[in-house]
């Protein structure tokens, strides 16, 4: 599965909400290949932001834009969201197999090519192996791990072939170990040419892979 990331610049965004800023004057650039964190804790907004360099969401002033397009309908076909809470949750009633399907369309002989060939690879890049899980493809969302929804969110991502992918909350309720293994994940994905942007809590993880960080306040 090959990556052609694109180029994402971000110069003092600001999103405001009913009840005061939600984030305030933030800028970031992120090249082909690259991969951004944006730490900060629950509250600083980093969700929202990530929503915002997405297409999902409209900042109140400031200026975005992801392989040169501004345009929300543009970025929105640049970019792909990982599991993102209250967002594109998983469904804890369907199954590995079940989700893959939504996204790559009518059952059949065509599906099933495109499952082996398509579905594999992106599971495989988001490092996700079936094979370990307790009923194979047919596990239920709810039977994931924390680690395993997130990779699974991530190859779910990768069937869009995007060029800007962005992973919310990569470090929330991992151990440090996993959390590692994740981040490596979002690492190697970048180094093949996909733009990443991923949020977190803490930075201190983060740097240790991510080429910059943007802190919230």
């Amino acid at each position: 599965m090959a990556f052609t990331g694109v180029r994402v610049v971000a110069k003092d965004l600001s999103l405001k909400g009913e009840h005061g800023p939600v984030y305030s004057g933030v800028s970031l650039t992120a090249g082909p290949g690259g991969l951004t964190a944006v730490a900060g804790a629950a509250g600083s907004g980093r969700t929202s932001l990530l929503l915002t360099v997405a297409g999902r969401m409209r900042p109140t002033s400031g200026t975005l834009a992801v392989g040169g397009q501004s345009g929300i309908r543009r970025i929105q076909r640049a970019a792909a969201l990982g599991l993102t809470s209250g967002v594109n949750e998983l469904d804890g009633a369907l199954s590995v197999r079940d989700h893959l399907h939504e996204r790559l369309g009518p059952w059949g002989l065509p599906w099933r090519r495109r499952y082996a060939r398509t579905a594999g690879a992106a599971l495989a890049r988001a490092g996700l192996d079936v094979t370990a899980l307790p009923e194979g493809e047919r596990t239920l969302a709810r039977r994931l791990t924390r680690d395993q929804a997130v990779r699974l969110g991530i190859a779910l991502a990768l069937l869009d072939r995007p060029g800007l992918l962005l992973v919310d909350d990569v470090d929330l309720g991992l151990p440090e170990a996993r959390g590692h293994e994740l981040w490596r994940t979002l690492r190697d994905l970048s180094d093949d040419g996909l733009t990443v942007v991923a949020s977190c809590t803490g930075p201190d993880l983060a740097g240790r892979y991510a080429d910059a960080v943007t802190e919230l306040p």
